[in-house]
């Protein structure tokens, strides 16, 4: 009977030890699931100008009463200015910089452009406005929207659209991103003024 209980005990401890043993090896064998969430952050695209909120609500008119050197540019029928990289509008005897218009074209461009190469396009950046070359010189355009480039003009605005911040240049909006480890800036979005 001794033996009996012997080999039962024996047996119970083979037993015991394999289940254990089993369940080990499962519990190291079975894959837990992670679930990953992606937040996809909406870009604007195209925004009415009545969803834009600037940080500075009024921005201060710069007026000049000459502008040297100028050339005349005329745009669906009214005359504007080009001088020193920026263009002008006569208004009241004083010449007011504005921001350029889309199909503004011009001869030739300044010594400070960017190249900028994005989806076979290429774009010449002239302190935060987009040229494109046309037939007889460069034409103001819009950039694609995921245009990157690695500086902003001095005169950009920050801006909130939604609860989210933005940076603003003529109409542009752009989002501060990280390129290779450097600071750049990606077009996210045109204001359309209304």
């Amino acid at each position: 009977m001794k033996t009996n209980n012997k080999k039962y005990l024996l047996l119970f401890l083979f037993l015991t030890g394999f289940i254990f043993y089993g369940t080990a090896q499962r519990s190291n064998r079975t894959t837990k699931t992670t679930r990953t969430t992606t937040v996809v952050r909406k870009t604007p695209n195209r925004v009415s100008s009545k969803k834009v909120v600037y940080r500075t609500p009024k921005k201060k008119v710069v007026s000049v009463r000459t502008v040297p050197n100028k050339k005349v540019i005329v745009h669906k029928g009214q005359n504007y200015y080009y001088s020193n990289n920026k263009f002008y509008t006569l208004s009241r005897g004083r010449y007011i910089v504005i921001a350029p218009k889309i199909g503004f074209r011009i001869n030739t461009l300044p010594p400070d452009f960017t190249r900028i190469r994005f989806n076979n396009h290429i774009y010449f950046n002239v302190s935060g406005t987009f040229y494109t070359q046309v037939d007889d010189g460069y034409e103001v355009v819009e950039p694609e929207i995921g245009t990157i480039v690695y500086e902003l003009p001095d005169d950009y605005e920050k801006v909130t659209i939604d609860g989210e911040t933005y940076y603003e240049f003529g109409n542009i909006l752009y989002e501060k991103i990280q390129v290779n480890g450097t600071r750049a800036y990606e077009v996210v979005g045109i204001i359309d003024m209304e």
